[in-house]
């Protein structure tokens, strides 16, 4: 593995790593759905616009969330709706906060990466109280394209005018962590909905037990 060094950008994946889903684990509730269904209809939403980036087409976040809902339930598209617009009552885990301090401090330029819908990253960074701490937010939806593709985090790279091997990416998605390291940008991962890294994935430079313990190994790589 090419050693890694301290990168001047650290990017952050926005759903689940940085932002706590749960709102959107409320509104399923209350639409008369279980609690666990949103495992099963989040996944396939990520497989619904993987495979569209795969196949050489491009569809929208909140449309393949509510694709995935449909498969997976019975509610119609009015409540439908609903369900989606929760994603922009999302709010940081505890956690976020300080992680993002520590690389600030440190002078790193923070900013996040998702294929999500615009608006909501900032609307959860808002919320957290936090969003004065990320210096740019990025939705894939710009390029037509979804993470893992290798367009999307080079695209993320020249977007902040750094080279891929001086911007990291930090997620709780092993897939996530697997498309940056293939891009070239060192990857960092850490448990927070998968409880281990994918063993039939390339390994990520750095492993850590939480959000802190990734910061924390980053910004102990030589400069």
């Amino acid at each position: 593995m090419t050693p890694r060094r301290l990168p001047e950008v650290v990017a952050f994946d926005v759903n689940e790593t940085l932002l706590d889903l749960a709102p959107v684990r409320a509104a399923l509730v209350e639409a008369g759905e279980p609690e666990s269904v949103l495992g099963t209809v989040f996944a396939r939403t990520l497989l619904t616009g993987f495979a569209a980036t795969v196949a050489g087409t491009w569809c929208r976040f909140r449309d393949a969330f509510d694709a995935a809902l449909a498969q997976e339930t019975d509610l119609p598209a009015e409540r439908r709706g609903l369900v989606a617009d929760a994603f922009r009552e999302l709010v940081p885990h505890p956690d976020v906060e300080p992680a993002l301090r520590r690389l600030t401090a440190a002078g790193i330029r923070v900013v996040t990466l998702s294929h999500g819908s615009p608006g909501v990253t900032e609307a959860g960074l808002e919320r957290g109280g936090v969003a004065a701490l990320v210096e740019r937010t990025m939705s894939s939806e710009l390029v037509r394209a979804w993470k893992p593709a290798r367009e999307v985090y080079l695209w993320a790279a020249g977007s902040c005018s750094v080279a891929p091997e001086r911007m990291a990416l930090v997620a709780a998605h092993g897939w996530d962590v697997l498309g940056a390291q293939r891009a070239g940008l060192t990857g960092a991962w850490f448990p927070r909905s998968e409880r281990t890294f994918p063993a039939v994935y390339d390994q990520p430079h750095v492993r850590a037990d939480d959000l802190a313990g990734a910061v924390d190994a980053l910004l102990a790589l030589p400069a």
